[in-house]
This record gives structure tokens, C-alpha cells and sequence, in this order.
């Protein structure tokens, strides 16, 4: 293993080498290795890349906005809810707790307001049911 003083020694004679070469030389050189570099960079911007797909972006409306236009703000009224015979809690017919009603178990109402008269109430999980 060599010291750090034989490690200086070696970097100073190979420093030595390039020291070697005129100041207008060395000028040369890296003007030289400048312009090939900027002419690799230039030529790559100037290739477009035909592989990118145009990006295309799709507005959809959500769920809440749908429930509040098929409401048109008439909450307790006019809306279809289900229940489970054996449960306590009011769904729509959407939500993801009517789905896992049996079917021989699924009561309907037409109004949350009779659902509320019957006992139930609404349930935390579903959207809509503020």
C-alpha cells in the first residue's frame, strides 16, 4: 500500500505531463472538446421524438354532483332507500352496504321520511344521505 506522500508525488508528475503542453495548446484542446460537446447537444434537441403520445385529459363529473341533479335539492321527499329486514340502517340504492343486502332481506322505501318512520336510520358509509 502506498503513503500519501508516494500518492502526491505520482499526481504532481501527471499533472507535470499536461503542464507540458503550451498554454496555446491546452487552449486548443478544450475549444475542441467544447465544440463536440455542444454539437452532440445541439443535434440531440434538434431530433423530435416521434414516440410521445399527445396527452388528452377527460372531465368527469362525480357521484355527488350526479346525487345533487337527481335530487334537485328535495333530500327527504322523493328518494328511493333500502334496508335490511334484519338491520337498523337506510341505504341508497348505490351504496356499497345495499349492495350486501340479500335479496330476500331487502326492504325499499320510497321516501327517507318512511324509512325514518319505521325505524332506520341513515347510514355513516353512504354519500348522499347528509
Amino acid at each position: 500500500m502506498e503513503s500519501i506522500r508516494e500518492l502526491t508525488q505520482k499526481i504532481k508528475q501527471k499533472i507535470g505531463i499536461v503542464i507540458m503542453f503550451p498554454p496555446s495548446d491546452l487552449l486548443i484542446i478544450a475549444v475542441i472538446v467544447l465544440v463536440g460537446f455542444a454539437s452532440f447537444g445541439l443535434g440531440r434537441l434538434s431530433v423530435q421524438d416521434t414516440r410521445k403520445v399527445p396527452v388528452t385529459i377527460v372531465e368527469t363529473k362525480s357521484q355527488t354532483a350526479s346525487v345533487g341533479v337527481l335530487n334537485n335539492g328535495k333530500k327527504d321527499s322523493m328518494e328511493n332507500v333500502v334496508a335490511s329486514k334484519n338491520g337498523t340502517r337506510y341505504y341508497l340504492p348505490w351504496c356499497s352496504g345495499a349492495r350486501r343486502i340479500a335479496k330476500q332481506n331487502l326492504i325499499t322505501f320510497s321516501s327517507i321520511k318512511e324509512a325514518k318512520k319505521a325505524g332506520y336510520t341513515k347510514a355513516a358509509n353512504c354519500k348522499g344521505l347528509e
